[in-house]
């Protein structure tokens, strides 16, 4: 049956080997590795895909989100509302700036950020909101939207883990996720669904001026060779990386239905179970299931599962056992335990199985009968 994975990675290289290695020759055969035409036809490509006026590649999606921040003209301190349950590099980023985080919850079905903590926590400091698409579905942008722009705050959609999910707007036609506010970004860690050989990352936008802005802040601040007009940054999506990406993106939709149906495999074997809350997927947006992330019904025995998982050969991942706000980087913003209880709980309870688009399906039954016979002995 083979070595079971949270992401197989090598069986879907192996499925668009050939096209992968063509586009890497050329690039080599070149020697054209930084900007080189792979980075402007993915770019081009990536626009059509999304729908969006302006694709910015960088190197990372961390970068991405700095890129975005620094454009944004905010003055220092200003405060920006972002969730507690995310990666750290949505928070960094804000740290690093010298902005102030305000960690606000999310929802305990679709793990996404909460709009009535928003509200409740929007003041005369309050500059921008990030809300992050986890897992793969969409953010409710819409709502969010409308309280930016009654309190003059910019949106700048955090849509690593979600990139290809559409967001259905009020007349039933659909937006990519990451284009509806501001600014959106996103990463092409090997893992992510569109993922690079290595780091990369891109920014969305349908403003010409931010994308003007960010294109300057991305490379060094300048828009003619050594006449620099702001402080920047050197973030370049490399040409080999380019190259990679051009190609996957013909497979992005593909990969998502892969992963649907994984999820939909896993969502009929544990709906009615007792022990597992399966995710629950928002009727606005698609999921396209970065990872298929559960929550127990007794967080004690989340580290027993995962032990006896893995003594059966099969992994999996907490994303993410502490929250932002009680992480040892930034006790110095005043936060203790308690302050966001809805996230705390996600935190002691969540765990994520494996998906990736080419899980074989005997692995997968493995996978549920693992967990099931975990719940019969207990």
């Amino acid at each position: 049956m083979g070595t079971i994975h949270m992401v197989d990675l090598v069986s879907q290289y192996k499925n668009i080997e050939n096209e992968i290695q063509s586009e890497m020759l050329k690039v080599l055969n070149t020697a054209s590795f930084i900007n080189g035409p792979s980075v402007k036809d993915f770019q081009t490509a990536f626009e059509h895909y999304l729908g969006v006026k302006h694709v910015i590649p960088c190197a990372n999606g961390t970068d991405a989100l700095q890129i975005a921040l620094m454009s944004c003209n905010l003055n220092k301190g200003a405060e920006i509302l972002v969730p507690s349950f995310t990666y750290v590099a949505t928070v960094e980023v804000i740290a690093l700036l010298g902005y102030r985080p305000v960690f606000v919850e999310v929802y305990p079905d679709t793990f996404n950020i909460n709009i009535e903590d928003v509200q409740d926590k929007i003041n005369d400091k309050t500059a921008a909101i990030i809300p992050v698409h986890l897992y793969g579905q969409c953010s409710n942008i819409k709502p969010l939207i409308e309280i930016a722009q009654k309190h003059n705050l910019m949106v700048i959609e955090d849509t690593a883990q979600a990139i290809g999910a559409n967001y259905t707007i009020e007349d039933g036609n659909t937006k990519k996720a990451g284009t509806l506010g501001n600014i959106g970004t996103t990463s092409f860690f090997p893992s992510k669904n569109l993922g690079c050989f290595g780091d990369g990352g891109a920014i969305m936008t349908n403003d010409d001026d931010l994308a003007k802005k960010m294109r300057m802040i991305a490379n060094h601040g300048q828009i003619k060779k050594y006449y620099h007009d702001s402080i920047g940054i050197n973030s370049r999506l490399d040409s080999l990386q380019a190259a990679v990406l051009k190609i996957k993106l013909k497979y992005l939709d593909d990969y998502c239905v892969a992963r649907q149906t994984v999820a939909d495999k896993y969502d009929k074997a544990f709906g009615e179970s007792s022990e597992i809350a399966i995710p629950k997927r928002s009727s606005f947006t698609s999921h396209v299931f970065h990872q298929y992330t559960v929550k127990l019904r007794h967080a004690q025995k989340r580290d027993l599962l995962r032990d006896y998982l893995a003594s059966q050969g099969i992994p999996s991942m907490v994303y993410y056992p502490v929250p932002n706000h009680l992480q040892k980087a930034y006790t110095d913003y005043g936060y203790k335990e308690g302050d966001l209880p809805l996230t705390e709980d996600l935190c002691k309870r969540v765990v994520s199985f494996p998906i990736h688009t080419e899980m074989p399906v005997e692995q997968q039954d493995l996978i549920i009968d693992a967990i099931a016979n975990f719940f019969v002995e207990q």
